[in-house]
C-alpha cells in the first residue's frame, strides 16, 4: 500500500484558520444526487469541514483522517463520528454508506486500494464525490507575482501528487459511472495578512523553511505590497473548484 503522507498535522491550527470553506452550492449539488440519506463517509476530513456540512442532511456521518492533530480541531455533533484511520483500510461494515466524499485529499490516496474500499463500504447506487481547488486568483497584477512563487520558488518542494491538483483531477483514475458536474468556485474577501496566512499553510512552504531556514513568504510579501497598497484592504480571492462524481455500480 502507498506510504502515508501527513503534511498538515504540524500546522493544524493554521490550517483550520485559513483554509477556505466550500460553497454550500457544491454540497447541495452533491447531496441532491443521493437518493437515500441514511449515512455518509467523509474521507480525509481534516478538521471536519465537509463532515459538518453533511451532518445536517444525513442521519449519521463518519469522518476519517490519518492526522490526530487535524481531528482534534474538528467540531463535535451528535450524529457525527470521527475516526483516525487511513481511507484505504477502515473498520466500516460492508454496504454502509449512501455517499462517500473526499475533498482536497484523494491525490494522497492509493487509488486502487481506496476504490476497493469505496466499493466495499458504499451501497449499490450510492455516490462517490471527490473535489479539490487549484491555485488562488486575485487580479492580473497579483496573479503574476504568485505564479512564479508557486511554480519556481517553492515548486520543487511540492509532493509529486500536487500534479493531480494542477490537472484538476482529470488525470486520476475514476472507475465509476460519472455524473457531469457544474463549475463551482470558492470566493472569499481577504486582506493581505489573510492571504499570506493561507500561503503559510502550504506544505511546500513548510518544506522550504525546513530546507533553507527562512520563510519564502516574507520575500513574497514585499512584492505583493507593491500591488496591495493598503494591507488592510479586502480583495476578492477566487479558488477554482473541480470535481469528479459518479455512481457506485457494484
Amino acid at each position: 500500500m502507498k506510504p502515508l503522507i501527513d503534511n498538515f498535522s504540524a500546522q493544524s491550527a493554521q490550517y483550520l484558520q485559513f483554509r477556505p470553506v466550500y460553497p454550500q452550492a457544491l454540497l447541495d449539488f452533491v447531496i441532491t444526487q443521493v437518493h437515500s440519506k441514511k449515512a455518509a463517509w467523509d474521507c480525509g476530513t481534516g478538521n471536519g469541514q465537509v463532515a459538518i456540512q453533511l451532518a445536517s442532511s444525513f442521519g449519521r456521518v463518519s469522518a476519517t483522517d490519518i492526522s490526530a492533530a487535524q481531528l482534534s480541531q474538528a467540531p463535535a455533533l451528535p450524529n457525527l463520528t470521527y475516526l483516525q484511520t487511513r481511507a484505504e483500510q477502515t473498520p466500516f461494515e460492508p454496504d454502509s454508506f449512501d455517499l462517500i466524499t473526499v475533498a482536497q485529499a484523494i491525490h494522497w490516496f492509493d487509488f486502487e486500494r481506496f476504490y476497493q474500499e469505496v466499493n466495499r463500504t458504499g451501497r449499490k447506487g450510492g455516490i462517490l464525490a471527490v473535489w479539490g481547488y487549484g491555485l488562488l486568483q486575485v487580479n492580473p497584477e497579483i496573479d503574476r507575482v504568485l505564479m512564479p512563487f508557486y511554480k519556481e520558488k517553492i515548486g520543487p518542494y511540492w509532493d509529486k501528487e500536487r500534479k493531480y491538483i494542477d490537472d484538476h483531477y482529470q488525470t486520476i483514475p475514476f472507475p465509476f459511472r460519472e455524473i457531469q458536474a457544474p463549475t463551482f468556485a470558492i470566493q472569499v474577501q481577504w486582506d493581505l495578512s489573510e492571504l499570506t496566512g493561507y500561503l503559510q499553510t502550504w506544505s511546500s512552504v513548510q518544506k522550504y523553511i525546513f530546507a533553507h531556514g527562512e520563510n519564502p513568504v516574507q520575500a513574497l510579501l514585499l512584492e505583493l505590497r507593491t500591488h496591495w497598497l493598503l494591507p488592510e484592504e479586502k480583495k476578492q480571492v477566487t479558488f477554482p473548484l473541480f470535481m469528479r462524481i459518479g455512481y457506485i455500480d457494484k
